[in-house]
């Protein structure tokens, strides 16, 4: 049953009310879009003073007069005004890194989960009554100040001019509104917000009735706010303008970047694009920090023995490597760092990517443009044209492109790339499916590698753990393995915003063209046969990584199962 329907099973099992009630209270809370306990008080179920008491009593929590406690003004704006009317929750007092939070609901683990992420601070859940916190947040904030204080010159008259609904939007009239202060300095506390949580993406979503901004921070998604549905088109007009893209185009999708310059010389580039969805644009900034690009293939997270044979795979003459994996999962990395090496004066290094995310000196670049014409074959076939040693194409996505990689890799180039597979083995099979013929993929091709990104335990929480035997076999762990190494996990802390890790590191699969894996895929072996033969030849597989890392004590069970598929 849903968190929010915890409060009626409580009184359900205590005799308060009985199942017709709790179908009553389930139905009155979906359609009110209300909370348990103002749906208990409203529907007239119990008294406020006796469910106060009763779940104070029930959850072991301390109850608050907010009448009768002194609250502190600053400890109140440790939490934005939209959570706190979100949860009904008013911070009340902080007592080194606790934060103690009256609550109408606190078995809302949710919101406390999300309070600690906000805060970076322990917190102590009390309850109060239902309508003494609302009496708080009327009094604590400003309903005109929104968004962690960003929308305080913010005025409903300004935003009237717009009618979401309608399809012929002004544009000057947007223009306007996306210049207003209030907006400009919203989306630069989102920006800055991204930048100091060392976020990968930002994503701003329309749906029927609210807006959502969130940031994905190792891996995982955050809500940052929820500003009001108001500013919808002000928000999304001023990041097309920030991105230079048409504000007034609305139907189709866009693309287009940010270069913000953060003071000593620092420049943060964003990737911006933009999705036309049911309830209005949605806006994704991809953060592209070249400071944060790491170049060395050694702290990348290959083994010892993998990487080296990546990197004989990357200084031969000819042939082609591919990376393999889902978006995000640090293909361009492994790119980057593999180009970084190869990248010596005597060599002529081009790359035909989509987009171009960082800039490398020493490289030719280009960017494709499929509207005229420039498709990753066309840059390929161009490419071959300029005298090349080494050709990376940004993704083999149709036959066209992968025959010309190929028809390259023959003819003395090195070519890298990337495709979308779930594994090593299962590249070749997706060749094939393309139309290259086996003979041609077997001579052609080098290596393979997979990867995913697996999240690092915090080293301020660390806390080593009973070995639980279950999930350690689900793993594929041996039994005479189970203990014989310590499993940590993260516990939570200011450090890591209460979420147990910090930082990523790549699990890799890399399986070169042995011999024995050339003779399958001329036999047309399946991705499977392929599979058991290369972990016989010495391939780890994306899950036995995984385990090496969990063995290390760098990852969790938890992430090696979320991120890795069992053999």
């Amino acid at each position: 049953m849903a968190i929010r329907d915890r409060i009626g099973e409580m009184l359900l099992r205590a005799g308060h009310i009985d199942e017709d009630q709790l179908e009553k209270l389930i139905g009155f809370q979906r359609s009110e879009g209300c909370k348990s306990v103002e749906a208990v008080v409203r529907l007239e179920y119990m008294p406020e003073e006796d469910l106060v008491e009763f779940l104070s009593r029930e959850q072991g929590v301390l109850f608050v007069s907010l009448e009768e406690t002194e609250v502190d003004p600053d400890v109140v704006k440790l939490i934005p005004p939209q959570t706190a009317q979100k949860y009904l929750a008013i911070p009340y007092s902080q007592v080194d890194s606790t934060l103690h939070v009256a609550m109408a609901d606190p078995t809302d683990l949710d919101a406390i989960d999300d309070i600690k992420f906000r805060t970076d601070l322990s917190v102590e859940p009390s309850i109060a009554k239902f309508s003494e916190i609302k009496a708080a947040l009327d009094k604590y904030y400003d309903t005109g100040i929104q968004a962690e204080n960003m929308l305080d010159d913010f005025d409903d008259d300004d935003l009237e001019a717009i009618d979401t609904s309608s399809a012929d939007l002004d544009v000057s009239d947007m223009a306007k509104m996306a210049e207003e202060a209030p907006v400009i300095k919203l989306v630069n506390y989102v920006m800055m917000q991204a930048i100091q949580k060392k976020a990968s993406d930002i994503h701003v979503e329309a749906y029927e009735k609210s807006l959502r901004v969130r940031l994905r921070i190792d891996g995982a998604l955050y809500e940052l706010m929820k500003p009001p549905m108001k500013m919808k088109n002000a928000i999304v007009s001023r990041l097309k303008i920030m991105s230079k893209l048409d504000i007034a185009e609305r139907r189709v999708p866009q693309d287009g970047r940010i270069k913000l310059k953060l003071g000593r010389g620092k420049e943060m580039d964003f990737r911006v694009s933009v999705l036309p969805t049911l309830f209005g644009e949605k806006v994704v900034l991809r953060l592209l920090d070249k400071s944060n690009l790491q170049l060395d293939m050694t702290k990348l997270g290959f083994e010892e023995e993998p990487l080296r044979w990546f990197k004989e795979a990357i200084h031969k003459p000819f042939g082609m490597v591919l990376v393999t994996g889902p978006t995000g999962s640090g293909k361009t990395t492994t790119l980057y760092s593999a180009l970084s090496e190869l990248n010596t004066d005597t060599e002529n290094l081009s790359t035909a990517e989509d987009p171009v995310e960082f800039n490398l000196y020493g490289i030719n670049q280009v960017q494709m443009h499929e509207e005229v014409g420039l498709t990753f074959a066309a840059a390929l076939r161009s490419f071959l044209r300029q005298d090349p040693d080494i050709i990376m194409v940004g993704e083999i996505r149709d036959f066209e492109t992968a025959e010309i990689a190929v028809k390259a890799a023959l003819t003395g180039h090195l070519v890298l790339s990337t495709l979308h597979t779930n594994d090593a083995p299962q590249t070749i099979n997706r060749l094939l499916n393309m139309g290259v013929e086996p003979f041609l993929v077997a001579s052609s091709v080098n290596l393979v590698l997979a990867q995913r990104l697996a999240r690092r335990i915090c080293l301020d929480c660390k806390e080593e753990i009973e070995p639980p035997i279950e999930a350690l076999r689900d793993l594929g762990v041996k039994m005479e393995e189970i203990g014989t190494f310590p499993v940590y996990r993260g516990r939570g802390c200011s450090t890591c915003s209460k979420t147990g890790f910090k930082g990523r590191i790549a699990l890799y699969e890399v399986m070169p063209m042995w011999d024995e894996i050339k003779e399958l895929v001329l036999a047309g072996a399946s991705a499977l046969e392929i599979k058991r033969e290369a972990i016989r030849l010495g391939m780890n597989s994306l899950r036995m990584a995984g385990v090496k890392k969990l063995k290390e004590g760098i990852t969790s069970i938890e992430e090696v199962l979320r991120c890795t598929m069992a053999d």
